[in-house]
């Protein structure tokens, strides 16, 4: 791989590098869970739309499997980026709901 290939950016939302990933997996993670916690790479404002898939092209082009068996992240809500205001009209409208 030439230097140029390291440069390569597979997470631009936390600034993650081919050469990022192809460490963590010399290092001997294994999964994209692993990777996301070790680089923050799935953590940005895309939540991973993205470098997800290079992730686990990397993944399965090291392990020698398909993309399939590569196991994917987990999500936790919102999966959708959801803006303050509509959290706080959300909550304007049900304040009478107890915090209990």
């Amino acid at each position: 791989m030439t230097s140029k290939d390291n440069e390569i950016m597979i997470c631009r939302c936390e600034d993650v590098t081919k050469a990022d990933i192809l460490q963590c997996i010399a290092d001997g993670y294994h999964t994209l869970d692993e990777i996301k916690r070790v680089t923050r790479a799935g953590m940005g404002p895309c939540q991973g739309r993205t470098c997800r898939q290079l992730i686990a092209a990397e993944l399965a082009k090291h392990y020698g499997v398909s993309m399939e068996d590569v196991l994917m992240t987990t999500f936790r809500p919102p999966v959708k980026p959801i803006s303050l205001g509509a959290l706080a009209d959300a909550y304007e409208t049900r304040k009478d709901w107890s915090l209990e």
